[in-house]
């Protein structure tokens, strides 16, 4: 028989280990040398098919009931993601102790089998062993990212923790911050924290994400500057505690937060994402893509969480050149399937008005959930192909998906913007009736739209009134818009009323008050608007434009000559003018009456910033589209100029504005001038 190699062999390594144990029929005379070659096999962290090896040879050589090898194969087949084979272990393990308890719990906790986790506790407990420090972590844990009965079962834990002296213990304190935190009983996390006689970046990290998981992001703050003060530094744990309640915080939030991942010693891919994400949901798109673009050239290698962070901020900014890149990225490390990534890659090409893309990636999808397909019916009905969106509606329920209620806001906005008004009501009601969704201010605004464009103006106003909750502002304004199109001064005065006293900042509003009554020939009321709008200093929000040339995005307000080729534009869209007026072009000025005097109107028009950034394209690139995303609603002015842009260069122009897109091709608009 071959000797075995000694374990102090210089090329000794774990495949020379398996090898050996595989080759060497062993005789039970020699089980020393076995037992020493397993035991190193095992602490060389094998893969699974190698762990399985070493398995079947303790097996043959009845080591399984061996204690101390019996707790590395556990350990081993839980690192492998292997709890199951490491519970097969144990109960292979005759004479168990607290160890191989407290081994089998923490298997369970790692892989996120919390329930199992806990029904081995209350084994461990009836079968006579008392729980240590080091079981009361990993129960702690369980409790705490389980469901709430699971919850309060580890809260009643605290007091048999506190009575052994436990909760003195950093890792049992750690844990007991975290569970409460997970039950918003923020007082009591909070004097366990204060109670702990030592305290780790753990502790407090612990304490950020209670106050942010229940969504008190300025108490989550304002301990992480505690922290800083008792020279407790964060790290990028404590920036992946912040994550949720990141969404609409303030500018001062936001600025600390940044502030913070700058600090960091060391900034790993988790500080990446959760800044970007913070600039995402913040409505900062421009800051999330430039930071992903600092990170790529700081060589941090991106992940699926990282992609699906910053798809939502190319969708914002149409940078749809970055978000193919992207998708490039994604297919090259193979990140899907991922549900959130693959969402995310829909609504950033559905966002940047690609619908055949969007359609795509949907296409490909192993798995789609309800947002899935909410993001392909809401790109339908933004684009103005309302059918196409309900004949997709109903594909998702002969799928057995059932809506939520935010795929019937996605529905009904899609009927409001291509006129379906039968198809509107009807949807309307198979959500109250069939699905027995109560219906939230954005069905009623939807359906609100929906009577108003189709002309039913009165129909609208007296559902309004019958609304079972108080319109809000967005449920007024879809009226007040129908009004400026019908040119219904009774019905609009009253809903613009009701809206200067819910928004008296909002400028759209008086612009839209001040259109109906220009359309009308009312001037005296038109400068009695504007004079209004001077006393309350509001003041017209300005009009950006976004149009992105080679990864970067390029940014034109109204009459903007800030740009390095302000210049050429300007000489260039004077002669698309001319142009257009051989075509019977004639500036649409009621667009204007509302900000500026009458000499000025058609100077004005001139400049928006969305004919800015249409010229600035077509002076830089060949290809079409052209790609425009505006932050307000497209004046009358500026889409029949697009329409003769579109003719005159024979590119295609895609605007998307804050309500729809517009596709603009041969001097005509996929909206059908609906909008």
């Amino acid at each position: 028989m071959k000797p075995f190699p000694p374990l102090t062999h210089p090329l000794l390594n774990l495949q020379a280990l398996v090898c050996s144990i595989r080759k060497s029929l062993v005789s039970p005379q020699n089980p020393v040398f076995v037992l020493e070659l397993l035991d190193k096999a095992l602490d060389q962290y094998p893969d699974i098919k190698t762990l399985k090896n070493v398995h079947s040879k303790v097996f043959n050589f009845s080591f399984h009931e061996n204690l101390f090898l019996g707790i590395k194969l556990m350990r081993a087949y839980a690192a492998c993601g292997e709890p199951g084979m490491a519970r097969r272990v144990f109960d292979e393990i005759p004479e168990r102790n607290v160890i191989s308890y407290n081994v089998m719990i923490r298997s369970y906790v790692n892989n996120h089998w919390y329930n199992d986790a806990l029904l081995v506790y209350r084994d461990m407990v009836g079968g006579g062993f008392s729980p240590d420090n080091y079981t009361y972590p990993c129960v702690l844990k369980a409790c705490s990212c389980s469901c709430s009965d699971n919850a309060r079962i580890g809260l009643q834990l605290h007091g048999t923790v506190f009575k052994l002296g436990f909760d003195l213990n950093l890792f049992v304190g750690n844990g007991l911050i975290a569970l409460y935190g997970k039950c918003g009983c923020l007082l009591e996390a909070r004097r366990v924290l204060d109670e702990m006689p030592s305290r780790d970046v753990v502790s407090w990290n612990s304490m950020v994400a209670g106050y942010a998981q229940n969504m008190r992001f300025d108490d989550a703050l304002e301990i992480c500057r505690e922290m800083e003060g008792l020279r407790q530094k964060p790290d990028s744990g404590t920036m992946a505690s912040l994550l949720p309640a990141v969404t609409d915080t303030s500018s001062e939030n936001v600025s600390y937060v940044k502030k913070m991942f700058v600090n960091l010693e060391k900034k790993s891919l988790v500080s990446w994402n959760v800044m970007i994400t913070v600039y995402t949901k913040n409505s900062m798109p421009e800051k999330a893509v430039d930071l992903y673009l600092e990170m790529e050239k700081s060589e941090v290698e991106p992940d699926a969480i990282t992609c699906a962070s910053v798809l939502p901020a190319c969708g914002d900014l149409s940078a749809l050149l970055l978000g193919r890149r992207i998708h490039e990225l994604v297919e090259r490390k193979k990140l899907c399937p991922n549900l959130l990534l693959e969402n995310s890659l829909i609504d950033m090409y559905a966002r940047s008005g690609c619908l055949e893309d969007a359609k795509r990636v949907f296409d490909r999808m192993k798995f789609r959930d309800v947002a899935s397909w909410t993001s392909l019916i809401s790109a339908y009905g933004m684009t103005g192909q309302g059918h196409n969106a309900v004949a997709l509606f109903t594909e998702m329920l002969n799928s057995g998906q059932s809506p939520d209620s935010i795929a019937f806001v996605a529905i009904l906005s899609a009927c409001s913007h291509s006129g379906l008004y039968n198809e509107g009501k009807f949807y309307f009601k198979q959500m109250t009736d069939h699905y027995r969704i109560t219906p939230r201010i954005e069905h009623f605004a939807c359906l609100v739209d929906i009577l108003g464009r189709s002309g039913r103006v009165d129909e609208a106003y007296n559902f309004v009134k019958q609304m079972p909750m108080e319109p809000n502002e967005r449920v007024w304004g879809a009226l007040l818009s129908s009004c400026r199109v019908y040119s219904n001064i009774d019905i609009g005065l009253l809903a613009a009323d009701k809206l200067l006293q819910l928004a008296p900042e909002q400028s759209g509003y008086y612009v839209l008050l001040s259109n109906i009554y220009a359309k009308a020939g009312r001037w005296t009321e038109v400068t009695a608007i504007r004079s209004l709008m001077k006393r309350r200093r509001i003041r017209k929000m300005p009009g950006i434009s976004n149009v992105e040339l080679n990864n970067q995005v390029h940014t034109f307000l109204a009459g903007d000559t800030s740009h390095p080729q302000s210049k050429e534009i300007y000489e260039e869209l004077s002669v698309l003018v001319g142009k257009m007026k051989e075509l019977g072009y004639v500036p649409e000025t009621d667009s204007a009456l509302h900000d500026v005097e009458e000499e000025d109107k058609e100077c004005h028009l001139a400049v928006h910033s969305e004919k800015l950034a249409i010229v600035f394209a077509i002076l830089n690139t060949r290809e079409s589209p052209i790609r425009i995303t505006k932050n307000l609603r497209v004046c009358g002015d500026c889409h029949i100029a697009a329409k003769l842009i579109s003719k005159i260069v024979q590119r295609e122009i895609v605007v998307r504005d804050t309500n729809r897109f517009h596709h603009f091709k041969d001097g005509l608009c996929s909206c059908g001038d609906y909008w």
